[in-house]
């Protein structure tokens, strides 16, 4: 379908569970806050593991030691984003019903089987008294993702119910598709949304990769030492044109894309091809050009590859505006959400729109030079322009891009 045909998709409610609390308020307060009262990364694994460490929502790990059937960690996350959503689009019942889920998590509830039903204070696997292995006592199988269907059935929704895997892209894809449902005419109402609870097995991973940051997440600056990862869910509620009718908007899904290079398992291909062609064919989508742009949220994860190839990237990408085009470092607040980050990204885009502004990032300690991306650090920033790029990257070379934008029209 070409982009003069494409149908328009509605942001109209979001909800949001993060470090910076429980709503999507909390998360636009909390990304408005000064230096002294931000959260800082506390320990996310045992003391086994001590240098690892993760920005957790406050009290997750006492709400996550739920009965047994109950739903996992990162499932309760998204249903109480979901319902912040729902609550704020103002869906009615028969609404919510013909509604679908569409929700991207990397982890899904395997945190679940590492011990117990929060992860476990004891790990599942590893020595034991006098060097037996642990493992889980045996029980009935259960699917590690399935985020997506404990929502819909939480909810009551009865149209198609999706969950999306594909590492820290995997919300990026997940809100493609659910933005394919709605132009395709087969929903008109999708609760998109990304979801993540902690879990000792990726953390641990990170840690052996030396791509975990010991003190805190800093995406391009120049003493960064890897990323930190970050547990919560974020909602969207995505409406066609003629259910969105009558209703206060955040603004609309212009254009998504996505791509792979699978250059490497870990490693972003540094030449960046394919990750220039996903941000171009999403502005070619949205019919936008890089001097409509008024903000960008970047990947920008603080490892030492990734924050470079990005800005070389951008720099492709947007041209002579690249330089004046601010950007908003959301991992630096909330940290990596892996799978959820992309949603987080799009409800702070929709939060963006909604105020006309972006919020002061965290300053830096010294910003890299090779990543002379413009970072406004001393206070807001007018969002001079409606339209939002929202990137995200994943393991085995997965890409997305996403242009938000503003207003009703």
């Amino acid at each position: 379908m070409p982009p003069t045909a494409t149908p328009d998709v509605f942001v109209t409610g979001v909800g949001a569970v993060s470090c910076l609390g429980a709503t999507a308020d909390a998360l636009w307060a909390g990304l408005r806050r000064t230096a002294a009262d931000r959260p800082t990364a506390v320990p996310g694994l045992t003391e086994r593991v001590p240098d690892v460490l993760a920005y957790q929502v406050p009290g997750g790990a006492a709400a996550a030691d739920a009965p047994q059937g109950a739903p996992g960690r990162a499932a309760r996350f998204a249903l109480a984003a979901a319902r912040e959503a729902v609550a704020d689009a103002g869906l009615g019942a028969h609404e919510l019903a013909e509604a679908a889920v569409v929700i991207g998590t990397a982890v899904g509830e395997s945190g679940g089987r590492e011990g117990g039903p929060d992860g476990g204070a004891e790990p599942a696997y590893g020595p034991g008294a006098g060097g037996a292995a642990q493992v889980p006592a045996p029980g009935p199988w259960e699917p590690v993702f399935s985020v997506a269907t404990t929502v819909g059935a939480e909810l009551g929704t009865f149209g198609a119910n999706i969950s999306v895997s594909n590492a820290c892209a995997a919300s990026g894809y997940a809100l493609s598709v659910a933005v394919d449902l709605i132009r395709r005419g087969e929903a008109d109402t999708v609760l998109l949304g990304g979801a993540e609870g902690i879990a000792r097995v990726p953390l641990a991973s990170f840690s052996r990769l030396g791509a975990a940051d010991p003190e805190t997440c800093r995406p391009f600056d120049a003493d960064r030492r890897g990323t930190v990862f970050g547990e919560g869910a974020a909602v969207l509620v995505l409406q066609s044109a003629r259910a969105a009718a009558g209703r206060r908007v955040y603004g609309r899904v212009l254009g998504t894309a996505w791509s792979c290079d699978a250059h490497h398992p870990t490693a972003p291909d540094p030449g960046g091809e394919q990750l220039v062609r996903v941000a171009r064919a999403a502005l070619v989508q949205a019919r936008r050009g890089p001097g409509d742009i008024g903000c960008v949220i970047p990947h920008g994860t603080g490892t030492r590859q990734n924050d470079v190839v990005e800005y070389e990237v951008l720099r492709e990408v947007l041209g002579d505006r690249g330089a004046r085009t601010p950007l908003f470092s959301l991992k630096a607040f909330i940290g990596h959400t892996a799978g959820a980050a992309a949603a987080f990204a799009a409800v702070t885009a929709a939060l963006m729109a909604r105020h006309g502004e972006i919020p002061a990032n965290v300053a830096l300690g010294r910003q890299d030079p090779q990543c002379p991306v413009r970072l406004p650090q001393d206070g807001p920033t007018a969002l001079r322009r409606p339209n939002v790029l929202v990137n995200a990257y994943a393991f085995g070379g997965s890409n997305f891009t996403m242009v938000f934008g503003g207003g009703a029209r």
